[in-house]
């Protein structure tokens, strides 16, 4: 079994609040939110009327995309992934051959739901009787391996191309395949990272469940509050975020810009037992999944400078920092610093862990805390647990050498990542 160093040599990301890192990372550094007022959703008598969803304009389509694939082109996540995917790619210095087929370099990017827009387009076409007017990329669009497909053959590469979807916990297992994939010696390279189409047909089943906040349409950008006493549901964000993972020896040999090392990881699933439940996580597997993440990656506890958490601004932030400092044994001024970037962007669904791994990569190289922006009134739960302190609400300089990373999803499915600033 080998043991490769793997580290992340490009970033990449479609965010609802900045489409590219450089936009991406000046929008966390200044606390900017990506949740807008929607008029369709309060046309289709939406409770929730707000949303999150990346502005992309028609030049930065044409940057990543031919006129020829834009023709028909309806799938906003393939959009989304193909966008961060190939940022990533270029941001780590590799090249894209016409010729050769990379059979060093593979991708897992994951999403959630996928071309709904063009599924509705085409049930609209079949039910008038028009199939044969359906085009012919309509499958590749809706297809749940789409983006992986896009980005398979638009980088040429040649080793493992799959989709993977584990709900909200997509993103980052997602990276955590890769990163596995790399450390056994299966792949020098992988890019890593997920995507989530949005709008109504997307956000329709939450807005039903109603956990989604209704009190905030006439001021959006407040209305995303994880941690907050007053925090009434998460807001539904969309967008996509990518990794270029790579062994050490590969990027050093390439002088590659190095962000950060990955150096654990663990994922698990609760079994829906206990206090688990499709839709609650299993306080005893998400604690065993940071414990084990924890020990993979062959460090203490105490080593841990900053959690990014998972946090959906719902009545289970409080029970995610329980969770966080049992496993850790910490608490009070001993407790790491932790945020959370759905008060920036919503929660992005399956994109929302790739989009948050980049978030922390950014903070690791650049040594900075991101603000918990509409964190006014810290939950009572979680004041008993974390000192206010540890909970930057501005933009703090931190000299941060290990960060975690976790993200829990419905079916109750966990993953957990230790990133670490490259030495």
């Amino acid at each position: 079994m080998q043991n490769h160093r793997v580290v992340i040599t490009g970033l990449g990301v479609c965010a609802p609040n900045g489409v590219g890192v450089p936009a991406f990372k000046e929008a966390i550094e200044t606390g900017k939110s990506g949740i807008r007022f929607y008029s369709e959703l309060e046309k289709l008598k939406f409770s929730c009327q707000i949303g999150g969803m990346p502005l992309i304009s028609e030049a930065v389509k044409s940057n990543y995309f031919t006129p020829l694939q834009l023709r028909n082109f309806n799938a906003a996540g393939i959009l989304y992934g193909v966008a961060a995917g190939v940022e990533a790619w270029r941001d780590a210095g590799l090249e894209i051959s016409d010729e050769q087929c990379d059979f060093d370099s593979g991708t897992i990017f994951g999403v959630g739901t996928l071309g709904v827009d063009k599924y509705r387009e085409s049930i609209y076409k079949v039910d008038e009787g028009n199939t044969r007017r359906l085009g012919s990329t309509s499958v590749q669009q809706t297809m749940s391996s789409g983006v992986s497909a896009y980005l398979g053959g638009m980088l040429g590469l040649g080793n493992l191309v799959t989709t993977n979807s584990s709900a909200c916990t997509t993103g980052t297992e997602a990276v955590f395949l890769a990163y596995e994939r790399i450390k056994a010696g299966k792949a020098k390279r992988m890019l890593a990272g997920s995507t989530s189409d949005g709008g109504p047909y997307v956000w329709c089943g939450f807005d039903a469940l109603r956990i989604l906040p209704s009190k905030y349409n006439d001021k959006p950008a407040k209305a995303s509050r994880p941690m907050d006493a007053d925090a009434s549901g998460f807001v539904p964000g969309s967008g996509a975020g990518a990794l270029v993972l790579e062994t050490l020896e590969s990027a050093q040999k390439r002088g590659a810009t190095i962000y950060a090392e990955i150096i654990g990881g663990h994922s698990n699933s609760g079994g829906q037992r206990q206090e688990g439940s499709m839709t609650a996580p299993n306080p005893i597997a998400v604690k065993r999944c940071i414990t084990e993440a924890v020990q993979d990656a062959g460090i203490s506890a105490t080593e841990i400078d900053a959690i990014n958490g998972h946090l959906t601004a719902t009545s289970k932030d409080d029970l995610e920092i329980e969770n966080w400092s049992e496993a850790l044994g910490r608490s009070g001024m001993d407790f790491p610093y932790i945020n959370s970037l759905k008060g920036m962007t919503g929660h992005c669904l399956a994109a929302s862990g790739s989009i948050e791994c980049v978030a922390s990569v950014l903070q690791l190289k650049h040594q900075f805390l991101f603000p918990n922006i509409n964190l006014e009134r810290l939950h009572p739960a979680i004041a008993e647990r974390v000192a206010e302190s540890r909970i930057p609400k501005v933009k703090t300089p931190a000299k941060l050498n290990i960060l975690a990373k976790a993200s829990f999803g419905f079916g109750d499915v966990n993953c957990c990542l230790i990133f670490k600033k490259f030495q």
